[in-house]
């Protein structure tokens, strides 16, 4: 595990080039990507970065991505996961717009680095959720921290309660049960799915919540293992990884809301866990 001391204590680069990068051109570049998603994209300005989610009619997430508003287009970066099935949503929606989608994943490297004392980048996001950032590249340059493996950028990750699309965001989840409504602008107007979400905000009617969690011991369960308080089942684990640091396994659970509050002591499999 390459670079877990460094994310940790220092900095270390992170390879993030397999992530999607669509180029949205066209007049109604920024409308198109304003109806389709649920942040405000129409006020953006050049250099501007947004999270933002894109759901299907039924308010279920089919991607989440980071838009980065420039002069003559928007760049929409997305998880591996998503390239493809985030360009053919929103290719299919384009029909009296003026817009193109491109896909130009292969024209540009995306490097972050990041770590307990890493500063900023072009780009305000990072694979693990310690400070840093990313910036676009088409040469990775000299001079960069020693590279992080997936291992432990996954590890790291998990560690901070850092979701990923495609272990703890994928199409089973509303974005509210998610936690991370910084992705979401609540009065922007209609976009796809926003029905759904604004009927889970007005009736707070939010079951499950998307927890960091603390397992005893160094054996990692398996993902959908349950969680219960007392004889009750109380939560699904989505993601877990042994915690070098924590001496303990870190996971990431949707928890339902009466064991959702930190510090809630709950077990998996007979083990004593804690809500964090």
């Amino acid at each position: 595990m390459t670079g877990y001391e460094a994310l940790r204590t220092s900095e270390a680069a992170v390879d993030l080039s397999a992530r999607g990068k669509l180029k949205i051109t066209g007049e109604d570049r920024a409308r198109l990507l304003h109806a389709m998603s649920t942040n405000h994209i129409q006020e953006m300005q050049p250099g501007d970065c947004r999270y933002a989610f894109f759901l299907n009619p039924q308010g279920r997430i089919l991607a989440d991505a980071w838009v980065l508003c420039r002069e003559d287009h928007m760049l929409v970066i997305t998880e591996p996961e998503t390239r493809q099935k985030l360009f053919d949503h929103l290719d299919q929606y384009i029909i009296a717009d003026d817009a193109q989608v491109e896909d130009v994943t292969e024209q540009w490297k995306l490097i972050s680095v990041e770590g307990a004392a890493a500063g900023h980048r072009e780009l305000p996001f990072t694979a693990t959720g310690l400070p840093g950032g990313a910036f676009l590249t088409t040469e990775i340059p000299v001079g960069l921290p020693e590279f992080a493996d997936a291992e432990a950028v996954r590890v790291v990750r998990i560690e901070n309660g850092k979701p990923r699309y495609g272990e703890e965001l994928t199409e089973r989840f509303l974005v509210q049960e998610t936690g991370q409504l910084q992705g979401v602008h609540f009065s922007k107007g209609c976009y796809m799915g926003q029905e759904i979400v604004e009927r889970v905000r007005s009736r707070g009617q939010v079951h499950r919540h998307l927890r960091a969690v603390r397992i005893d011991g160094d054996a990692v369960p398996e993902v959908g293992a349950k969680f219960r308080l007392g004889e009750k089942e109380v939560g699904e684990l989505v993601s877990a990884v042994f915690s070098p640091a924590l001496g303990k396994v870190a996971a990431m659970a949707y928890m339902r809301t009466d064991a959702a509050n930190p510090g809630t002591v709950v077990s998996i499999g007979g083990v004593s866990a804690l809500v964090v």
